[in-house]
Parts: structure tokens; C-alpha cells; sequence
């Protein structure tokens, strides 16, 4: 799933990016291109922790699956 956000994400950036275009180019397409890209940047990353955290997450619940069932 995070792969397809990713790409909606990169679709919506470049999306925006070609509609700024389409009538000149100025300083104010510039910022708002660098504020999408930050923008998806930051989602990614979001999706990383997230990702990042169900794995450390899931590797305790193993471990402590583990010890109780050694225990016994």
C-alpha cells in the first residue's frame, strides 16, 4: 500500500508542477514546487516510520511469543 501512495503522491507532484507550467514560469512556481516536493517527501517518510515501527513491533511480539512459550 505504501508503494501505490508513493506514487499517487509523485503523480500529484508532477501534475502540479506541469499545470504551474503551462502559463510561464515565475518565482512563485518555484516555491510551490519545492513546498509539493517537501510535502511528498514528508509523506514518505511518514509511511517509513510507520512501516519501520510495525516491524519493530512485530519482531517483539515474536520474541515475547517466544519466551512464554519457552518458559512453560
Amino acid at each position: 500500500m505504501d508503494q501505490v501512495k508513493r506514487a499517487g503522491r509523485e503523480v500529484e507532484t508532477e501534475t502540479n508542477r506541469g499545470m504551474r507550467e503551462r502559463d510561464g514560469h515565475d518565482l512563485g512556481d518555484d516555491i510551490e514546487n519545492a513546498g509539493d516536493e517537501v510535502k511528498k517527501d514528508l509523506g514518505n517518510i511518514g509511511d517509513d516510520l510507520r512501516r519501520g515501527g510495525r516491524e519493530v513491533e512485530q519482531g517483539l511480539d515474536d520474541e515475547l511469543h517466544d519466551r512464554q512459550n519457552t518458559s512453560r
